[in-house]
Formats: C-alpha cells, structure tokens, sequence
C-alpha cells in the first residue's frame, strides 16, 4: 500500500527519513501545483531525485523546501540512474540548513507566485552594482513572469533564485507583485529605462560592435562599453548609450570605414528605440 499525505501537515525531509529508515526501495512521486518530481530511494538510501530541469541533490532540496504540495511514495520502483551520492544525514543536513534559510527569505519572499518588477528608482539612486549571477536573473525580469517561472526558464532552483533575489528586494532594486498587478506598482514601468534595461542594452550593442571589428578592436570597444556601464551606474541615462554609440561607431570607422559605421548605425537605432520607446531625450 503506497504512503501518502500532504506537505503542509509533514514536511519532505522527515516523510524521507521515516521511510529510509526502514530501509525500504521505492519513488517519492512529489507534487506541488503543476510541477511535479521525484526522489528514488534503494534500500532506505537516495540514489536519484528530479524535478524541472534539476536532477541529483539538487533536486532533492528544491523539493525539501516545499511548504505545500502532495506526495506518494510507491515501493519497488526503482531508477537505472545514480544522481545522488550523498549519504541521507549530509542530504537531511543540507536541506535542514536551506530550510532554515527559507524561513528568513520568506520574510520578504511569501511565495514563488510573486512577479518580480522594477519599480521607479529616483535618478540620483541609480547606481547598481550586479554580481555576474545577478545580471543574468535580471535579464529575465520582465513584469509578468513569476520567481518560479524564472527559475525554470533559467534552470535555476526556485531557492537559488529567491536568495538572489532576497538582496535585489532589500535594496529596493526590485519589487515583488501579485500576478497580474504589473503596471499598478506606482510607476515601476516609468519613462526612464532603468539602469537595468540600460546595462542589458549596452550589453547586446557591445556584441554587436565586437562582431563587426574582431580581435581588432577588442580592446577600444570594450573599454568603451565599461565606460558606459560606469557612467549608467551612477545615473546618467541614456545617455551613457548614445556616447557609447558613437565611441563605438568612430572605432569601426578606423577599422572598417565609414560605410561599415554607418551600417551599424543603422542597425542599432532600431534596438535603441525597442529599449527604452518612450524615454524621450528629457531622461538623459
């Protein structure tokens, strides 16, 4: 007969160890909305998990966290694949830790559901500063999808997400909302890009600069594009861009021609305009 029962009444971790103890062979099959994993256990010891994109111990602490959800543990099932190394007490030990962690991020962070947004920064706040894994979760943050979302669309765990995004929340650099609420926070959608959007920009026309000049002129673009992600961190709009812009048109003049500048020129405008529509020249 296959145990089963509810997260909310007993957490993972101890539904887990009861089990392990007995030294039984089976699948957890978890479930919490509609995501849906697994923890495999032979002889009372785990030996493969996966849920999303997340497989081996990883897995098995996504999993821990879940404060909701229903679970299912059928005996006998058994997984070819050996994703765990772990003995059970490091697991359980590891994910104890998170979970502790979890309450203190849950202070600011109640649920995955909530949607992450920009809100209106005054412009002599605009100084950011992002760790490399910082960036890449902001470049996700669009309004509308949800810190679950995000973590699938990046194949992050749903924890990893949540402590980064713990600090951008404190900081004020981020705002968490209800789904569908985007475009009430007060203004976070304002006509001035955010120095997010603005470095996410500089980013994408830096590449597009390298692909033109190559190993040539891989120093000047890229001392211009730290150039302006200095000037955008301490507030200077889009400005910084357009200077960058033409910094970069000039080198590729040198190297390449006028008609290769004017071509990049042109191909930029249009991502220049997608980016920050709106922002008029009064966000300079």
């Amino acid at each position: 007969m296959a145990l089963q029962g509810s997260l909310s009444e007993l957490s993972l971790p101890d539904v887990i160890q009861l089990v392990a103890v007995s030294g039984k062979t089976g699948a957890f099959h978890v479930k919490r909305g509609e995501i849906e994993g697994e923890i495999f256990l032979t002889n009372g010891q785990i030996t493969d998990a996966r849920v999303g994109e997340l497989r081996g111990e990883h897995a098995v602490y996504e999993m821990a966290i879940w404060s909701d959800g229903d679970f299912v543990f059928e005996p006998g099932v058994i997984s070819s694949d050996i994703t765990v190394r772990k003995s059970n007490a490091n697991l359980m030990m590891e994910a104890a830790r998170r979970m502790d962690e979890w309450r203190v991020l849950s202070r600011k962070i109640p649920s995955l559901d909530l949607v992450p947004v920009f809100p209106t920064r005054d412009r002599h706040q605009d100084q950011v500063t992002l760790s490399p894994q910082e960036w890449i979760l902001v470049t996700r943050i669009d309004g509308k999808s949800s810190i679950e979302e995000i973590a699938r669309a990046l194949r992050w765990a749903a924890f990893d997400v949540s402590k980064l995004l713990f600090g951008m929340v404190t900081s004020g650099l981020v705002e968490l909302m209800q789904p569908g609420e985007g475009g009430q926070s007060g203004g976070y959608l304002d006509a001035r890009p955010s120095p997010v959007t603005l470095l996410g920009l500089a980013e994408k026309i830096r590449k597009m600069a390298l692909s033109i000049v190559g190993g040539e002129g891989e120093g000047a673009i890229e001392n211009q594009y730290q150039n302006a992600r200095t000037r955008i961190e301490h507030g200077d709009g889009i400005g910084a861009i357009r200077t960058m812009i033409e910094d970069h048109g000039r080198t590729i003049a040198q190297l390449k021609g006028a008609d290769v500048a004017d071509m990049f020129a042109e191909e930029v405008q249009p991502l220049l305009g997608e980016q920050v529509a709106g922002a008029g020249s009064g966000a300079v």
